[in-house]
């Protein structure tokens, strides 16, 4: 009681003081006024019941160097008028005050002044900025003006980010982006070329207002030249590195000219120029040939420099006749060479041929069947026809099934296992179409593996998976978007909440192409992932969604150029994007195994690559399937050689269960270089005395062109093993998958034919397996109210550059920042991207520590229990009226 009366008696003090020093200040301004010889009334007029207004308040200020700055108000009707900083009461002495009188209300009005220093704002250490504010006084009580906040204005010296100099084709877009100095206040930016201002707002094809970058949507050739970033504040202006941006044409040719005369050898000319346009500024120069000629008699033969219609008939005839009879006589030589070699190789050969030696006969196991028979190494031939047709039981492998389907018409070496461990390379070669035949379908036998022992299982069953016609999945989503996931096949799409106008919902369907690619690869470009379509084309969203699709490139951007491509509704493909490439319509981050790629429109996507070097690398899955065949004695081996996307190998398994055929070992991965050397599959090891294999095909060998370009059905190389006695249950052997000159994998086999002791080995997780769709918050790993404060965090711009461009950079997203730039909210698609790259692990943990890195939040996201998650999610549903 005692300590409330002593407060207000200390108030009212300090208001009678208030009002003494008001008085005492009218009582000298009225002194000054006679001293002067001005008369002012004995009471200024204010209105009664009026508070002070304010004309002018004071406005926030800049200290620049060390002048310091003057703050000023002005209020009617006001006895007095005092300023008040960082909540104290600045000291009379230090005010400036003028009274005057309103002629055309008749209030006094009273305007004051103080001057800050830099020093007083250096000294000052608060939570906020140095600020002050005016109290003014009248008859009736009190009004506070609004608070001014007064900074140290500065720019630093070095840019945050210079531009880069860039080399772009005609009509590609050029991005240079600029982040200046740190600066209060923020510096505004303005872009030179050649020294000359840039004025965008005079030229619709070029941008500036995007985050400082500039962007110059189609590049011309009036493009080119030095550019330069200039940032500039109150304090002072600084300059950017220049950077060099040169627009380059590329030549084309002309179309052919007319063929030239006939010439004396029977050949004519036809030219072209590499003008339309020819190269410039250090554009590629025209591929292909300047120059062309051929036979102008449609490739008749010439005689003494003269055309065939210009010789005698009878020379024509002789000639005719001489072609004639050597022809026949070159045909009987050729079969009687035939006969005698056949004998003479039948009567010097065991049944079984040289190629029932096995590596293992180099460890004192070269003992055969028949002792007195032993391999002529010295033996080379060359097979015009049908490969291994030498007994009735290579005629029925051959007419079961083809060595190399669907590989037609291919060159492959075939050489004995004894061979191929002496590390010898050549034996003999086949040159020949592959036969039509297939192994049987529908082959229902129990054959078995057996699981290495010791091997945490990470596949799943083989019978659990869907036929092709199931690579197709659906999903109806709404206002609060979802996940739509494509099993087994590393394919999905990601449709962020709101990307749907309320109250609406879309049937969205995904489905990947596994018939004949539609999309023709153009010289020594290659598809690197399926072709995924996902609809319904005329779906708009409202903002990007993120479709994921998986590639085999061994992602390096010095031996890659990877493009993004989309078929149009003509059926021709056009290119989206490079992936390097800068561009406000899409986004693409290329990860180790799959490209995440943000768009706002459906339709049919693939990437394809380019290799830029030989030291590109394709990553190829090996696998090994085997099964028993018609003839109770022969066990097939079947190796693919596919490329490393879980659809291509999807595609595989498919097609072995209704062959009957099981996995015998974990499917390996093997880097297939672009050197243009074959690849080499070879059977070792096969145990003697148990096993053969049949003649010639314990090597096979498949050309460069098939395994790189390989984009049609499954490529694979089939062995035919066959036992010796029914007793024999137990197979085991090496396959040898490797590229001359580049890498190499070892599959080893070791299985029962015998359904009784079999293991299965299973190869697909069952992560992504259990729900193809997902709506609604459970869908996203990141809790909605969470992300609604990340993006109202670093949506906005902040002087320290802790805004959503630090975001984009501490998950590791550090090039085409211009997209972003473009988007209503950075940070909810950074976010999106976010989600789709960690759609199997959701590592909240490592966002947390992106974002505690940053320092704008201290929040660790993997504290958020389970059921905190549940109730944020069922009270947002409830505010939706969901």
């Amino acid at each position: 009681m005692g300590t409330g009366v002593a407060d207000g008696s200390r108030g009212a003090r300090r208001w009678l003081l208030w009002l003494g020093l008001c008085f005492w200040a009218a009582g000298a301004a009225a002194a000054r006024g006679a001293d002067n010889g001005e008369v002012l009334p004995d009471s200024i007029p204010s209105a009664p019941g009026t508070l002070p207004h304010f004309i002018e308040e004071p406005e926030d200020a800049y200290i620049i160097k060390s002048n310091p700055i003057a703050l000023r108000c002005k209020a009617r009707p006001a006895m007095q008028i005092f300023f008040k900083c960082n909540g104290e009461w600045v000291h009379q002495n230090e005010h400036v005050s003028e009274e005057s009188l309103d002629e055309s209300s008749g209030l006094k009005v009273r305007e004051v002044f103080i001057n800050v220093t830099r020093q007083q704002v250096e000294d000052f250490h608060g939570p906020e900025d140095y600020w002050c504010q005016c109290v003014a006084w009248s008859h009736l009580g009190t009004s506070k003006s609004r608070k001014a906040s007064v900074r140290i204005a500065y720019l630093r010296k070095n840019f945050e980010q210079d531009p880069q100099g860039r080399e772009v084709p005609i009509e590609g877009m050029i991005v240079l982006h600029c982040r200046p100095p740190e600066g209060v206040p923020a510096a505004e930016v303005e872009w030179l070329k050649n020294e000359e201002p840039i004025d965008s707002e005079q030229d619709e094809n070029i941008d500036t207002r995007a985050d400082h970058n500039l962007i110059i949507r189609q590049a011309r050739l009036s493009d080119s030249g030095n550019y330069t970033c200039m940032a500039a504040n109150i304090v002072a202006k600084r300059r950017s590195l220049s950077a060099t941006v040169v627009v380059y044409v590329d030549g084309s040719w002309e179309v052919w000219s007319e063929w030239s005369v006939c010439s004396p050898e029977c050949e004519h000319l036809r030219i072209r120029e590499c003008t339309a346009p020819p190269p410039r500024n250090g554009g590629k120069f025209c591929e292909g040939l300047s120059q062309e000629s051929e036979n102008c008699t449609d490739g008749l033969c010439i005689l003494d420099k003269k055309p065939l219609h210009e010789i005698k008939p009878q020379s024509i005839e002789n000639a005719s006749d001489i072609a004639l009879y050597s022809g026949l006589g070159a045909a009987v030589v050729a079969v009687a060479v035939l006969v005698i070699g056949v004998t003479l190789y039948r009567r010097s050969h065991s049944d079984y041929g040289v190629d029932v030696i096995d590596s293992s006969a180099l460890t004192g196991n070269s003992l055969l069947l028949n002792p007195a028979m032993q391999p002529d190494l010295t033996v080379s031939r060359t097979y015009s026809g049908p490969i291994c047709l030498q007994d009735p039981l290579d005629k029925e492998l051959m007419t079961e099934s083809s060595l190399f389907n669907p590989l037609s018409d291919i060159k492959v070496k075939v050489q004995s296992s004894f061979m191929v461990s002496l590390g010898v390379s050549e034996r003999a070669e086949y040159h020949g179409k592959n036969h039509s035949g297939t192994f049987p379908h529908g082959n229902n036998r129990g054959f078995s593996t057996i699981h290495p022992r010791n091997k945490t299982p990470y596949i799943q069953n083989l019978s659990s998976l869907p036929t092709r016609t199931e690579l197709r999945t659906t999903g109806v989503f709404g206002h609060l978007g979802g996940r739509l996931v494509m099993p087994n096949t590393g394919v999905s799409l990601l449709i962020p909440h709101g990307a749907i106008p309320e109250e609406n919902s879309w049937e969205i369907y995904m489905s990947i192409n596994q018939g004949e690619p539609s999309l023709q690869s153009d010289g020594s470009e290659v598809l690197l992932s399926p072709e995924v379509t996902c609809g319904p084309p005329d779906m708009l969203v409202t903002t990007p969604f993120a479709l994921t699709i998986p590639h085999c490139a061994d992602v390096s951007s010095e031996h890659w150029n990877i493009h993004l491509k989309k078929r149009t509704q003509q059926g021709k493909w056009e290119e989206v994007m490079s992936v390097e490439d800068e561009s406000t319509s899409c986004y693409c981050l290329l990860d180790p195994f799959a490209c995440h790629v943000l768009l706002d429109s459906f339709g049919t996507y693939a990437l394809t690559g380019e290799p830029i070097t030989d030291c590109a690398v394709k990553q190829l899955k090996v696998a090994v399937f085997g099964c028993m065949s018609c003839n109770s004695l022969d066990y097939n081996l079947r190796v693919y050689c596919v490329d490393n996307t879980p659809c291509a190998f999807q595609e595989v398994v498919s097609d072995e269960r209704h062959q009957g055929g099981q996995l015998l070992e974990e499917p390996k991965l093997l880097h297939f270089k672009g050197n243009t050397f074959s690849l080499q599959i070879s059977v070792l090891d096969i145990p003697p005395f148990l096993w053969r294999i049949k003649p010639f095909t314990a090597c096979q060998e498949v050309p460069f062109s098939r395994v790189w370009s390989s984009n049609r059905q499954p490529l694979h190389c089939a062995f035919s093993l066959e036992r010796y006695t029914p007793t024999t249950t137990q197979l085991s052997c090496k396959i040898c998958i490797r590229q001359l000159k580049g890498h190499e994998q070892i599959l080893q086999v070791q299985t029962s034919i015998l359904e009784s002791e079999r293991e299965t080995i299973t190869f697909f997780a069952q992560e992504d397996s259990t729900y193809p769709a997902q709506t609604g918050p459970k869908a996203f790993k990141i809790p909605y109210s969470i992300r609604q404060r990340i993006c109202a965090t670093f949506d906005t711009p902040n002087a320290k550059g802790k805004d959503w461009q630090m975001l984009a950079q501490k998950n590791s997203i550090n090039r085409n920042l211009s997209y972003f730039a473009t988007q209503s909210s950075p940070s909810a698609v950074i976010l999106n991207l976010w989600e789709a790259r960690h759609q199997q692990d959701g590592d909240l943990d490592s966002l947390a520590c992106a974002l505690e890195e940053i320092g704008r939040t201290h929040t660790k996201l993997s504290n958020i229990t389970e059921s905190q998650i549940d109730d944020a999610d069922f009270n947002y549903s409830r505010q939706n009226g969901l």
